[in-house]
């Protein structure tokens, strides 16, 4: 299966490798051509839909990479191009709202590692020969692989170069195992305790309404911890909660959208938001009420009773989000490499990529990374 046609690209840009680049600029002309090709959860129109609609003041720009001699599409680039100081950047749809980024590939796709470059390479050519001016190409957060593919775009930059990692949770079929495993989290006494409140209960949204109850719950929970932290939190301003509500409504009756809680006749104690995608699932927001609840760990309760809910629904694969907080390794994390790619596309990208590739090297010399960022103030 490939992808379906799009009848008019908004621009077009044939390479000498025997790869056609389209260009579409408008979301729903490009997603006339998703169907089932591989993909992660953040690749789905259930989100990129919502998320070209709320952060509507950046320019989609969707690459469609396809063969020349065949006319079969090999994939699709959900991206945008805004100007930042001065330098027009084009980057993955994303704005720090996905844990990862990577190009959709046909199902029918088989790149071995030359036709790979040659896919990444059309695509930064096209992207210098367009019309727009373009200074500086950023792919952050891409994994490896695809849908057990391989992704082709990592192979403009080196594995793990991004300062962020996923962190999997492989819980396997037998969940009585996997609980073992991380006995020492005590759970079960956690859930008894909580049980001990009139009306105690886990649950998973259902509809859209209760969804967006939830959703209120959790942003005001997390403001409240942030500011508690004295921390910004954005996450509840008019484009994300618009973001993450319309993802609820389009995904919650499917299963895609999980928002999950602890409640009981006090109200809601603890909240989760994460999306789904086949046996694979991402962790996103996780909220609770406060310290007055602690004795019962409502965020880590809250996050083993989804795993639980999800694995009796076949998921396997649990990944818990970029950021290496310790109550993760608790539940038995491993950590997933990703890739940041930096290219200049234009003299004025130029220093801008090499700082990028500077900032990746000392990523692999932590002393010396800590030098640095002492050196230029960052220090905290």
């Amino acid at each position: 299966m490939t992808f379906l046609s799009v009848e008019q690209p908004d621009d077009r840009v044939s390479s000498t490798s025997g790869i056609t680049v389209d260009f579409v600029r408008d979301w729903p002309q490009a997603a006339l051509r998703l169907n089932a090709g591989h993909r992660l959860a953040f690749q789905h129109g259930y989100w990129l839909g919502p998320w070209y609609t709320a952060f509507d003041d950046v320019a989609p720009l969707i690459a469609v990479i396809s063969d020349a001699a065949t006319g079969k599409d090999i994939a699709m680039v959900p991206m945008i191009s805004h100007t930042r100081r001065g330098i027009r950047i084009v980057e993955f749809a994303d704005l720090g709202v996905a844990d990862n980024n990577a190009p959709i590939l046909a199902c029918d796709a088989a790149l071995d590692a030359s036709d790979a470059r040659r896919v990444a390479t059309a695509l930064v050519e096209a992207l210098r020969a367009l019309p727009d001016g373009s200074d500086l190409l950023r792919l952050k957060k891409m994994p490896a692989d695809v849908g057990g593919k391989p992704n082709p775009l990592v192979s403009l930059g080196r594995i793990g170069s991004c300062s962020l990692n996923g962190n999997l949770v492989l819980t396997g079929d037998d969940y009585a195992d996997y609980q073992a495993s991380i006995r020492r989290m005590q759970m079960p006494r956690c859930w008894r305790v909580f049980s001990r409140h009139k009306g105690a209960r886990f649950e998973i949204a259902m509809d859209v309404a209760r969804a967006r109850e939830l959703l209120d719950v959790m942003d005001a929970q997390q403001q409240a911890r942030m500011q508690k932290l004295d921390s910004r939190f954005v996450l509840n301003d008019e484009t994300h909660a618009r973001f993450y509500r319309e993802v609820a409504r389009l995904g919650v009756a499917e299963g895609y959208a999980v928002i999950s809680a602890l409640v009981c006749d006090e109200g809601v104690v603890a909240t989760t938001f994460g999306v789904r995608r086949r046996a694979t699932y991402f962790l996103l927001r996780i909220s609770h009420a406060g310290n007055s609840w602690s004795s019962c760990s409502p965020g880590l309760l809250v996050t083993e009773r989804t795993i639980a809910a999800l694995h009796m629904q076949g998921v396997r694969r649990f990944d818990l989000g970029i950021g290496n907080q310790d109550y993760k390794r608790r539940f038995g994390v491993e950590p997933v490499p990703l890739t940041d790619v930096s290219v200049a596309l234009s003299w004025r990208g130029a220093p801008y990529a090499l700082r990028d590739h500077a900032a990746q090297g000392l990523r692999r010399h932590p002393r010396l990374a800590a030098l640095a960022a002492r050196a230029m103030g960052k220090a905290r």
